[in-house]
C-alpha cells in the first residue's frame, strides 16, 4: 500500500494568528469577489447603455480578465510555495486598485480591455487559489474546517456587494461607482493583506511513504490529467447552468421577480452545501465524493422539470452541490498528494477550470440557440455532468504511481480529511 500522507507541520502561528489569517481572508474575498467580479454583472447594462459598446463586446473583456486570473495562478502558486501568501496577495490587491480606475475612466474599448486585462492578473492574486493555499499550509491538519468557513465567508460577497453596486449606481454612474468601489477595495484589501497575513510561513510538510512526491510527476500524471478535465466539464455544467437559470426559469414560465428569487435561493443552497461538507468528508473517501458531486451537478431535471416547486425545489438543490463542489476543488490536491506541494499543482488545476468557468456563460446561451430551447441546452449540460463523473474515476492516484495508493481503500480512507 501507499501511503503519501504528510507529517503534521510544525504550527508557525498560534491560535490567535490563525484565527486573524482566517478572519482577514474572509473579509479580503468578500470584498474582492464582491468589487473584482460581481460588481461587473449588475454594471455591464448601465455600461453598454452609456458607451454604446455592445454587451456581448463588454462581457468580452470580462471573460479576458478570467482568462488572465486563470493563467496568473500558475506562478502565483509557486510564489506562495515558496514565500506565503502576503506579498503576492498585497501586490495583486495593489494592481487591482488602479485596474479598476482604468476601467472607469476608459474613453474607449482598448483601454476598457487594458483595464480588465489588469484586473484580471490582480484576481489571479487575489481570490479563491492563493488563499486556499495559504489556509492549506498555515491550518495544517485542520485546512477544511478553515476552508469550510471561508467559502461559507466569501459567498456572501454577492449578498454585500450585488445590492450595494445597484444602489451607487442607481444614484451616481458605473464610471463613479467602479472609483466609490475602488476605494473600497483599497481600504480593506491592501492594508488587510499587508498587516494580516504575517508571521513565519512554515516549511512545506515532508511526505512520507515509500514514494515521495514530486510536483513535476503529480502533474504528469494520469490522475492528474483526469482530475483536471473532470473538474473542467463539472465546472462547465455548473456555471453554464447557473448563470443561464433565470433564462431558463422564464422559458418554463416564471416572472423575472421569480426566476430572480429562485437563483438567490440557489445561494442559500451553497452555504447549506458548504456547511455539510466536512461529515461529508468525514464519511467518504476522496473517489466517492468527487464522482457523486460531479454526478449530481447534472442539470437534466432542470430540462425536465416543468412545475414551479419542482423547479425551484431542483435549483436549491444545485446550489447545494456547487457549494460542495467549491471545497471538492480546494481540498483535491491534498486528498491525492499531500499540501508538500499544493500552491504549484493547485494552480496548475485551476487554471483550466478557471478558462472553462470564464467561458461557460457564453457556452450555455450558444447551446440555447443550437438545441432550440433552454430545456434542451440543460440536457446537454447533464450529459457533460456525467461524462465528468465518468472521468473522475481515474482521478485518484493509482498504486505506483507518485501520490496515495487509490486502488487501496484503506490507503483512500487515510487520506480523507476528517
Amino acid at each position: 500500500m501507499t501511503d503519501t500522507r504528510t507529517l503534521p507541520q510544525t504550527a508557525s502561528l498560534d491560535g490567535a494568528g490563525l484565527r486573524r489569517v482566517l478572519a482577514v481572508l474572509c473579509l479580503t474575498e468578500i470584498t474582492s469577489w464582491g468589487i473584482l467580479y460581481y460588481a461587473f454583472p449588475v454594471l455591464s447594462v448601465s455600461i453598454s447603455a452609456d458607451t454604446g459598446w455592445s454587451l456581448p463586446v463588454i462581457v468580452a473583456a470580462f471573460s479576458l480578465s478570467q482568462l488572465a486570473a486563470a493563467l496568473t495562478g500558475i506562478p502565483v502558486g509557486r510564489i506562495i510555495d515558496r514565500v506565503g501568501p502576503r506579498a503576492v496577495m498585497t501586490a495583486g490587491s495593489v494592481l487591482a486598485v488602479p485596474s479598476l480606475l482604468v476601467v472607469a475612466a476608459a474613453p474607449n474599448l482598448p483601454i476598457f480591455y487594458a483595464g480588465w486585462l489588469a484586473a484580471g492578473i490582480a484576481m489571479g492574486a487575489v481570490l479563491y487559489p492563493p488563499a486556499f493555499a495559504a489556509l492549506t499550509r498555515w491550518y495544517g491538519d485542520g485546512y477544511v474546517k478553515a476552508l469550510m468557513i471561508l467559502t461559507l465567508a466569501a459567498g456572501l460577497a454577492s449578498t454585500v456587494f450585488a445590492p450595494l453596486t445597484a444602489a451607487l449606481v442607481d444614484r451616481y454612474d458605473w464610471r463613479t461607482t467602479y472609483l466609490v468601489l475602488a476605494a473600497i477595495l483599497a481600504i480593506i484589501t491592501v492594508p488587510g493583506h499587508l498587516l494580516g497575513l504575517r508571521g513565519r510561513w512554515p516549511h512545506p510538510p515532508v511526505p512520507t511513504g515509500t514514494h515521495p512526491v514530486d510536483h513535476r510527476d503529480a502533474s504528469r500524471s494520469r490522475a492528474f490529467l483526469a482530475l483536471v478535465v473532470a473538474l473542467s466539464l463539472g465546472a462547465f455544467a455548473a456555471f453554464a447552468g447557473v448563470f443561464n437559470l433565470v433564462p431558463l426559469l422564464i422559458e418554463q414560465g416564471f416572472s423575472p421577480s421569480l426566476a430572480a428569487l429562485t437563483l438567490g435561493l440557489g445561494g442559500v443552497g451553497q452555504v447549506l452545501g458548504r456547511i455539510g461538507y466536512l461529515p461529508l468528508a468525514a464519511r467518504t473517501t476522496a473517489r466517492t465524493r468527487i464522482v457523486v458531486i460531479l454526478a449530481a451537478t447534472s442539470t437534466a431535471l432542470l430540462g425536465i422539470a416543468s412545475t414551479t416547486l419542482a423547479l425551484i425545489s431542483v435549483a436549491i438543490g444545485a446550489g447545494l452541490i456547487r457549494g460542495i463542489f467549491t471545497l471538492i476543488q480546494a481540498t483535491a490536491i491534498t486528498d491525492r498528494w499531500g499540501a508538500t506541494h499544493y500552491g504549484r499543482l493547485n494552480g496548475l488545476m485551476s487554471a483550466p477550470v478557471v478558462i472553462v468557468m470564464a467561458l461557460a456563460p457564453w457556452a450555455g446561451t450558444a447551446l440555447s440557440s443550437l438545441t432550440g430551447s433552454y430545456a434542451h441546452a440543460y440536457l446537454v449540460l447533464a450529459a457533460a455532468a456525467v461524462l465528468a463523473a465518468m472521468v473522475a474515476t481515474a482521478s485518484i492516484p493509482r498504486v505506483g504511481e507518485k501520490g496515495p495508493g487509490a486502488d487501496d481503500p484503506a490507503s483512500q480512507d487515510a487520506n480523507c480529511p476528517r
